[in-house]
């Protein structure tokens, strides 16, 4: 989870890979007129992500192997709605990022729909996972596979 350009694409595959599990980019679950309004430069509002937010947690309610959904869930509410729709505990991944940082890496890529424009909108959004919340804050200031092998330490002293 995180704010749009801070890796959840790139670090969900890379760890789906190395726990041999599945990865789902949550901007295919978007109904059409989210990703129109985003293309445009509207931010969502939450009238927009609830239905988005429940396909989420439907799919990792009917999963039937480890599954990694890469999903801004940028406010508190919205993580808790994923998990009671998902009927189960999810472990949410907080990719931290500076904003500088982020729209560094926004202005790099190409293809996707969510302009750089609407970064600062996300971070207005965005409230941290707390400290009573199922989740853990991964620094992104990092190489990719840094990052991955520190999931993967985390997920395995959990097993233990």
């Amino acid at each position: 989870m995180g704010v749009s350009g801070c890796g959840k694409t790139s670090v969900g595959a890379a760890l789906a890979l190395s726990l041999g599990g599945i990865y789902i980019d949550g901007d295919d679950l978007h109904p059409a007129a989210n990703v129109a309004k985003m293309s445009r430069g509207q931010p969502l509002t939450d009238d927009d992500r609830w239905p988005w937010l429940s396909v989420v947690g439907e799919r990792l309610r009917t999963a039937s192997d480890a599954t990694l959904i890469g999903c801004s869930a940028l406010k508190r509410s919205y993580r808790d709605h994923i998990t009671r729709v998902a009927q189960a505990p999810v472990l949410f991944l907080h990719l931290d990022g500076s904003p500088e940082l982020i729209a560094e890496r926004m202005a790099a890529r190409s293809g996707h729909f969510m302009p750089p424009a609407l970064l600062q909108s996300q971070f207005e959004a965005l409230e941290p996972p707390a400290v009573d919340e199922f989740a853990v804050t991964i620094s992104i200031g990092q190489p990719l596979e840094r990052i991955v092998r520190e999931i993967t330490t985390l997920l395995e002293g959990d097993k233990s």
